[in-house]
C-alpha cells in the first residue's frame, strides 16, 4: 500500500492530467454516443457555410473514435504508471488528445467560432503539458 501511496505522490501531475483527460474525453465520446442525432444536427449548422458542411457525420464519427480510444488509452495509463511505473501509455493518450484538439480548433477557426477556439486552446495546453510530463 505504501508503493502506491508514493507512486501517486511521484507522478501526482502526471496522474492528475491523465484523469482530467479521461474525464474530459470520456465524457465528450458518451455524448456523442448518446446524443448522435442531436451533435450532427447542431454541427451540420455550425459548418453549414464552410466546406466541412457535407463531411459532419464522418468527421463527428472519426472525432468520436479518438475521443473513445483517448480516454481508455487515459485509463490504462493510469494502470500503467501504479503497476509498472512506465509512462508511455499517458504519453500516447496525451499525444493523441493533443491531435484531436488540432483537428477540432480547425474545425472552430474554419467556423469562425473564435471563442470555441480559445476554449479548445485551453484543453490543448493542458495536453502539451501532459505530452511533456509524460514524454
Amino acid at each position: 500500500m505504501e508503493n502506491l501511496y508514493n507512486t501517486g505522490i511521484k507522478f501526482a501531475p502526471q496522474l492528475l492530467i491523465l484523469v482530467f483527460i479521461t474525464i474530459t474525453f470520456l465524457q465528450s465520446g458518451i455524448d456523442k454516443i448518446t446524443d448522435w442525432k442531436g451533435n450532427v444536427s447542431f454541427l451540420k449548422t455550425h459548418f453549414g457555410k464552410t466546406f466541412l458542411r457535407r463531411s459532419v457525420p464522418l468527421l463527428l464519427l472519426i472525432i468520436l473514435i479518438g475521443e473513445v480510444i483517448v480516454g481508455f488509452l487515459s485509463i490504462m495509463g493510469i494502470f500503467q504508471i501504479y503497476i509498472t511505473g512506465s509512462t508511455f501509455l499517458g504519453f500516447l493518450a496525451t499525444v493523441l488528445a493533443s491531435k484531436i484538439l488540432l483537428m477540432l480548433l480547425f474545425g472552430q477557426r474554419v467556423a469562425k467560432d473564435y471563442a470555441g477556439a480559445m476554449t479548445i486552446a485551453v484543453y490543448f495546453i493542458v495536453t502539451v503539458f501532459g505530452v511533456y510530463l509524460l514524454g
